[in-house]
């Protein structure tokens, strides 16, 4: 019978890249990985790697038994955490998912409460868009993550909120304004966060049937600054949880009045770590 270890180290392969990095992120042997997975094809009688100088790929039985292993690991695992809990103690690991913009502020405040109240639960944090959040979930990367309310199919809480605000160059036309609008911003290059920023206000610029010239793409809010400082484009980002502003660079109210509702959701099938965060969410959210 496969064993979770064998499970856990094909899927620790598969997503690490490498047997080399599996076994440091499962604090294995190199050796002790490599018997893992290899026990577990015998097992299959087929393949489900293929070993390359430059990493592993998935063979089309590996292609198959992929998200079962996930989901297998993912269940053994949420049994073990949901029965150790009736002692009264948490244990275990929750794998939270933010977005750049809001780890800062709105997250690491609640992980620290957590790891406060939950001693015994290692909390792993991903970062990502709001898409890479949405699909952490969906195949059991993370058990918990923050996502634009409202949310379908996901139970959730509301986080907090995040006014959004223009962002211009310094000598742009634009400086000078007290409040700029959608429709001037969309006459200028414009520099997109993919951090999940462009959630918020796509729709709002839809709505008034204003289309932005995307001249350059840039995850990191420090990246944004760095390219609007550059003279190169404006941007929307969050008002909260942005860094120092370099020279060159300034912020104004946006109108319409744009405002990003973000909770933290959680899948039918989360773990006992997962829901207690969800749950303080909740609490401190009163």
């Amino acid at each position: 019978m496969s064993t979770l270890l064998q499970l856990r180290a094909f899927v620790a392969v598969v997503e690490t890249g490498s047997f080399t990095s599996a076994s440091r992120e499962l604090g294995l042997s190199q050796p002790a990985v490599s018997r893992a997975v290899a026990a577990l094809e015998k097992e299959l009688a087929l393949p489900l790697l293929v070993r390359e100088r430059g990493g592993v790929s998935l063979t089309e039985a590996g292609e198959l038994a992929l998200g079962h292993a996930r989901e297998a690991v993912s269940h053994l695992t949420a049994m073990r955490k949901d029965v150790a809990a009736l002692a009264g103690s948490l244990t275990g690991t929750l794998t939270l998912a933010s977005l750049p913009s809001v780890t800062g502020t709105l997250v690491a405040p609640h992980v620290r409460e957590f790891r406060e109240r939950h001693p015994a639960v290692a909390v792993r944090l991903l970062e990502g868009s709001e898409e890479e959040v949405r699909d952490w979930l969906d195949r059991g990367a993370a058990e918990a993550g923050v996502v634009s309310l409202p949310v379908k199919g996901l139970e959730s809480a509301v986080l907090g909120d995040q006014d959004m605000i223009a962002v211009v160059p310094a000598d742009s036309r634009l400086a000078g304004w007290d409040v700029v609008d959608y429709v001037e911003l969309a006459k200028e290059p414009f520099v997109r966060s993919t951090g999940g920023c462009a959630e918020a206000f796509t729709p709002v610029a839809q709505s008034i049937g204003v289309d932005f010239d995307v001249a350059f793409e840039a995850r990191g809010l420090s990246a944004v600054l760095e390219i609007v400082r550059a003279g190169l484009g404006v941007s929307i980002l969050p008002s909260a949880g942005l860094p120092d502003l370099p020279d060159g660079v300034v912020i104004r109210p946006l109108t319409p009045t744009t405002v990003r509702n973000l909770g933290v959701a959680v899948s039918a099938s989360a773990s006992a770590p997962a829901r207690a965060f969800l749950q303080q969410i909740v609490e401190l959210g009163l």
